[in-house]
């Protein structure tokens, strides 16, 4: 991402995403998660963690916390993984 499109409002119909259910997600992409999968899975739990403050829009930090308890390791996850993508 750039930082204009960092800068750039979403054109995503967030009222019709937010009115669908889970059985009107078209999946068909997605592979199923059997036993291969999992056997390959790795659990990636960070060793050192720093308290830091950071602004995070509303509507991101709603959503993490709907996600129930530990949604802060969660955000950590999610930025662990964007990070390593882009290295």
């Amino acid at each position: 991402m750039s930082e204009q499109d960092l800068k750039t409002r979403s054109k995503t119909d967030w009222k019709r995403i937010d009115a669908m259910s889970d059985d009107d997600i078209d999946t068909s992409d997605i592979p199923e998660l059997d036993d291969a999968w999992f056997a390959d899975a790795e659990l990636r739990i960070p060793e050192h963690t720093k308290t830091v403050l950071i602004n995070i829009d509303e509507d991101v930090l709603k959503w993490f916390e709907e996600q129930g308890p530990g949604y802060q390791f969660k955000m950590n996850a999610a930025l662990k993984i964007y990070a390593d993508a882009h290295r």
